[in-house]
């Protein structure tokens, strides 16, 4: 006779290979990424499903949660680093991080997370890698979804600017030379022709979305555009605005097939702190 702890054990591991996978690109660790998964059903068992209408969206912001606090600690506790703790190349690792790095996920990636912080790799691994709303992330992480949004975009440009071949910046650089160019003319239809047309331009007050209404964005800051220079952020191009020999305003991109799909506007004395600004 199957009890109601036996259907939900069963709901439970058809949703564990998921759950891994996130566990792992979280914590770049199988060992680690199995005690996650445990602990989710744990706090499944105990909680039950009577409430729950999408089982496998509360099953993945729960290990969210778990990986969160797992990084925190790892960082509290002063672990080594990733690298450290990878297997050198003589070492064969284990049948299940074995089959979980054939799943599309490479050392140099997860080497690069674990350059990131725990609320950032949470935001970019959910999104970026298993399509979590932003919403949800947000309520993981206790903050807004502008924030949780930033926070990935943040962590997209460092995994980005790791590994951005030389022809990639040359490719950047172009086109935030033309939007530059641009928008110190008030070349409103400059600005169209380098903007994606679900541009977005974020900055700590809200959100600009579309290309007209962000070209109009730029056209109205010209003054700030002829004092503004290319620069790298995070490894990606950018522009950075220097007053004394400080940064006191970035404009990190996002770039698609020789277009620019998102503009973070960062002017916060504590975000920009986090930023490795380059001038080039």
């Amino acid at each position: 006779m199957t009890t109601d702890n036996d259907f939900l054990a069963e709901r439970f591991e058809a949703y564990r290979g998921h759950l891994r996978a996130v566990a792992y690109r979280m914590l770049g660790s199988a060992a680690e990424a199995e005690d996650a998964v445990q602990e989710a059903w744990v706090r499944l068992s105990r909680s039950g499903t009577g409430e729950v209408t999408n089982l496998g969206g509360w099953l993945t912001t729960v290990v969210g949660r778990v990986c969160l606090d797992m990084l925190r600690s790892r960082r509290t506790r002063g672990e080594e680093p990733l690298e450290s703790r990878l297997p050198a190349p003589s070492e064969e690792p284990d049948p299940a991080q074995r089959a979980l790095l054939a799943d599309s996920v490479g050392l140099a990636l997860l080497v690069v997370l674990d350059t990131l912080s725990p609320a950032e790799r949470l935001a970019f691994v959910l999104h970026d890698m298993f399509g979590v709303p932003f919403e949800e992330i947000a309520g993981v992480l206790g903050r807004t979804p502008a924030a949780a949004r930033q926070l990935a975009s943040r962590a997209r440009r460092r995994v980005r600017g790791v590994e951005a071949p030389e022809a990639d910046l040359a490719r950047q650089r172009r086109v935030v030379d033309a939007f530059l160019a641009a928008a110190r003319d008030g070349d409103f239809e400059g600005l169209l022709a380098v903007l994606d047309p679900d541009v977005e331009a974020r900055t700590e007050s809200g959100v600009n979305s579309g290309a007209a209404g962000v070209a109009a964005g730029a056209v109205s800051f010209a003054h700030l555009a002829r004092v503004a220079r290319p620069a790298l952020i995070d490894g990606v191009t950018g522009l950075a605005v220097f007053a004394d020999g400080q940064v006191t305003r970035v404009l990190a991109f996002g770039f698609a097939a020789d277009r620019i799909t998102e503009i973070d506007i960062v002017t916060d004395p504590s975000r920009l702190a986090e930023l490795t600004v380059e001038e080039v």
